[in-house]
């Protein structure tokens, strides 16, 4: 390990930089944190915060805000956000004295600044879920085991252990950062070595201790995935997001380019140089720890996608790696000699070259939050409702939680259940609307309306009413589209509220009147 006892220092010290980093981390992390309303997933949370089951497999993160923010700040969108906003700035001095101690404080330093100012990271912080407490916890634990066991220090080894435990009870993916560390010790210890370790009555107690940890592992995680897969295969749809469909094959691609997309690719690359070269030239086992954390899980969470829908947020615990590599290439570029001046002229420029492509993203987070704006469209909706509507939402746990006492339900591609609604409203003696809050298309590989001819319906028998949204500088699109259904003025559906659209084309049909927009009030 490159400890740099003896290296040189120029301006200000690491000490102040790193304070610096600190403020900023600050800033980016609580800014605007609860303006924007929830979103599908932070619905859980809070139900799960409100009243914590010691049963959960994550409970961690739930226990804490019942018990320590509940007491003294309401569980809203502040109070909810909060601990993942400390976590997130306590990650930023945690990654870089790991980061020091593995890599040199140089590097540590260009690691950290490129996870400051992470749009990734920022929005982990900003997100009323466990990510950024598994984020910090999977910054610490396998670093700590791993030098606590090479230099044969206690402190840090029991430091791994409390850490890994607990990052196991954040979420239990955190599990997955061991496995290939294990699988490479496997491989690399010869017989005659297994021989002359077990002749140690330490040794033996060491491979003891594993065998425990890997059958309580075991015991308590591998139900856990059975339970998770088969929840998925009961309800496809609890995912609540109106995605596009993959092939297999397809499906693993995209999985792996949004991992990459997330991250930023010129990060990507940079981390995979700085492991590269210090195989190469530096710290060979270090190299290959970094790669067994890093693709085990990747390698499984990839494949789980051909069984059952899987999330980029599961790969979490593997993103400091890509940091961790990144810090490294950075400070090569900055030792190599290139015969140019400044010395420091080419590392800044890749620094500047990988912040510019998250900047976009990271200017975005402060627009909308990476959140469509249900809040907004409830406010808008609410005077409009009247007795015996109906509403479909493709995440209705949050437009349910803005629009109290409305029954809203859940928008699926499959048209089944709109057209079940439509016949109780055409036999209701009430009569009453259906109204559909439903997300715009962003791009691609994001939420779509064209699965099941669920967009048919909707030019068929609907009319816009309204748009809410924030344009952002990046791909993402978050806008929330508004129909009534049948439109204002009409007392019943048409023949094709049947479910067979006549029109094949992508725009809607002609209005029975013009459509009125209502901007939502900014």
């Amino acid at each position: 390990m490159n400890l740099e006892p003896t290296q040189r220092r120029h301006g200000l010290s690491p000490a102040i930089l790193l304070a610096g980093l600190v403020v900023l981390a600050v800033l980016l992390r609580f800014w605007r944190l609860g303006e924007w309303n929830f979103q599908a997933t932070e619905m859980f949370t809070l139900r799960d915060s409100v009243t914590p089951q010691f049963g959960n497999s994550r409970p961690l993160g739930y226990l804490l805000n019942y018990y320590l923010v509940r007491p003294l700040l309401p569980l809203d969108e502040f109070g909810l956000r909060l601990l993942p906003a400390i976590f997130g700035v306590l990650t930023i001095p945690a990654f870089y004295l790991v980061s020091r101690r593995l890599l040199g404080t140089r590097a540590a330093l260009f690691g950290t600044l490129l996870l400051t100012v992470s749009p990734l990271h920022v929005m982990y912080s900003q997100l009323a879920r466990y990510w950024s407490l598994v984020f910090l916890l999977s910054a610490i634990y396998p670093y700590a085991l791993y030098i606590g066991i090479r230099e044969r220090n206690h402190r840090l080894l029991a430091l791994g252990l409390v850490t890994g435990v607990l990052a196991a009870l954040a979420h239990p993916v955190s599990v997955l950062l061991l496995v290939g560390p294990a699988l490479l010790l496997v491989l690399q210890v010869r017989r005659a070595d297994l021989a002359r370790l077990w002749s140690q009555n330490s040794a033996r107690l060491a491979v003891l201790l594993l065998v425990l940890v890997a059958a309580v592992v075991a015991w308590r995680f591998i139900p856990m995935l059975q339970g998770w897969i088969s929840s998925h295969d009961r309800n496809p749809g609890a995912a609540q997001f109106l995605h596009p469909s993959f092939t297999q094959g397809a499906k693993q691609i995209f999985f792996l380019l949004a991992f990459m997309e997330g991250l930023t690719l010129p990060l990507v690359l940079t981390g995979v140089a700085g492991i590269y070269l210090l195989w190469r030239e530096s710290d060979r086992p270090l190299a290959l720890f970094l790669v067994s954390l890093a693709i085990f899980p990747i390698a499984f969470l990839t494949l789980i996608t051909l069984r059952t829908p899987s999330s980029q947020y599961y790969l979490v615990p593997a993103i400091p790696v890509f940091y961790l590599g990144a810090g490294a290439f950075l400070d090569h570029l900055f030792r190599a000699d290139w015969g140019i001046r400044p010395r420091w002229l080419i590392p800044a420029t890749v620094v500047a070259v990988v912040i510019s492509a998250g900047l976009p993203t990271l200017l975005s987070e402060y627009l909308n939050g990476r959140r469509y704006d249900f809040r907004g469209m409830a406010r808008w909706l609410e005077p409009r409702l009247a007795p015996g509507d109906i509403v479909f939402s493709d995440q209705p746990r949050v437009l349910d939680h803005y629009l109290p006492g409305t029954d809203v339900q859940h928008l699926l591609a499959d048209t089944t259940s709109l057209m079940q609604a439509v016949r109780g409203l055409n036999q209701s003696e009430r009569g009453g609307g259906l109204w559909i809050v439903a997300p715009s298309q962003g791009h691609t590989f994001r939420t779509t309306l064209q699965r099941g001819g669920l967009i048919g319906w909707i030019y068929d028998n609907c009319q816009l009413q309204n748009i809410t949204g924030r344009g952002r500088m990046d791909l993402r699109q978050q806008y929330l589209l508004i129909y009534r259904c049948p439109p204002a003025g009409s007392r019943v559906f048409g023949a094709n509220a049947s479910g067979r659209h006549t029109s094949r084309s992508r725009g809607p049909a002609t209005p029975r009147r013009k459509a009125r927009f209502r901007p939502v009030g900014r």
